[in-house]
């Protein structure tokens, strides 16, 4: 007897309900367990980990804040996956998104008129994460460059790019020795709609809708899904496979770019230290949790936002250390992760006997 995992045809919906709900009952039962051994009492933990994120319109702000850059970055890196293009670029898309929003709002400023600075800065900062998006996808699409090394690599090239404008030539002189540039114009600031949760939100909830539309709705997603699921059948089709790497590239660095405008014009409100803090990275979580389903994306994001700004109060309200939050999150999320496997594949358990010289297979779907 052998087990065989096999790509599922179609995704049960049954499946889609089931899986991540039992996945969920899991990680909250292996979380458990670790925080009893750890002598902690999990029902209190949880329970403070609730009110650290939702407790309050104050702590629900706050991981509002922390789920803008998530759904935006997640929405972006679902795209590509859409196409089995693994971008893993969105942490350096959306510093690069930030360092061309603030280079914009301090140095155009005064040349603009005031009502044209932000919305002048934020499309700088989607088009920066879009160019930094578009180089890998050139090099794919008409080289065959393995997109998963360049994407990678140039976040450390945006990532040290930042570091050396906001210590370097760009680093306020009145900042008393802080990384950082000069604060923006006002003309620059993203309004704040809650707390410090900004107009933002409103962006990645408009783009979800539009993105899931478009995904289902249009020749551009049939192309990217059929591209996704099978190359060479694409080419067959007549699909035009180099275009739809770089266009949805393109869109896809355009999202992450503008989730690191909003960082900069929205909470910073100036270009410094902090702006690369893994949302990129975390964006992967998001797509996959939200099975590559756009709308879903903004409710993952604010699920493991929450997790973030909960696990804060571990430490402080029920005096664990401070690492327990982050490996509380983990354990919540990996079982998540994954069972969202199971939906996209399936378990199968071969039986093989040799009779008369002839070998029967029996197959036991799991």
């Amino acid at each position: 007897m052998r087990v065989v995992i096999e790509k599922r045809e179609s995704r049960s919906r049954p499946m889609l309900l089931i899986v991540p709900v039992f996945s969920f009952l899991i990680s909250l039962l292996l979380a458990g367990l670790l925080l009893f051994i750890s002598r902690a009492n999990p029902f209190a933990t949880y329970a403070a980990m609730f009110r650290g994120a939702f407790g309050s319109w104050a702590n629900f702000t706050e991981t509002l804040v922390k789920a803008i850059p998530l759904m935006l970055t997640g929405l972006g890196v679902l795209i590509a996956f859409r196409m089995e293009f693994w971008n893993i670029g969105a942490e350096g898309q959306l510093t690069l998104g930030g360092v061309a929003t603030a280079w914009v709002a301090l140095f155009w400023a005064q040349g603009l008129p005031g009502w044209l600075v932000l919305p002048a800065s934020l499309i700088v900062g989607m088009l920066a994460g879009a160019l930094w998006a578009g180089i890998p996808a050139l090099l794919n699409a008409y080289m065959s460059v393995n997109e998963t090394l360049t994407t990678l690599m140039l976040n450390y090239v945006a990532i040290l790019l930042a570091e050396h404008l906001y210590y370097g030539p760009w680093r306020d002189p009145k900042g008393y020795g802080f990384p950082g540039t000069a604060p923006l114009p006002q003309s620059a600031w993203l309004p704040r709609l809650a707390g410090r949760a900004h107009l933002g939100i409103v962006f990645a909830v408009l783009l979800a809708c539009f993105i899931w539309f478009a995904i289902h709705r249009t020749k551009w997603g049939f192309e990217l899904n059929i591209l996704g699921k099978n190359r060479t059948a694409a080419r067959f089709l007549g699909i035009r496979i180099e275009r739809i790497i770089v266009v949805s590239l393109l869109f896809s660095g355009m999202l992450s770019g503008l989730a690191g405008a909003c960082e900069v014009t929205g909470i910073s409100r100036r270009l410094q230290q902090g702006l690369s803090i893994g949302y990129g990275y975390t964006a992967i979580i998001v797509a996959w949790l939200s099975q590559l389903n756009a709308l879903a994306v903004i409710f993952v994001a604010i699920l493991i936002a929450a997790l973030a700004v909960g696990g804060d109060q571990v430490q402080m309200v029920m005096g664990l250390p401070s690492a327990m939050g982050l490996v509380l999150q983990g354990m919540l999320l990996l079982p998540m992760l994954a069972g969202a496997l199971f939906t996209d594949y399936r378990l199968l358990l071969i039986r093989s006997r040799i009779r008369s010289g002839e070998t029967h297979r029996k197959e036991t779907p799991r």
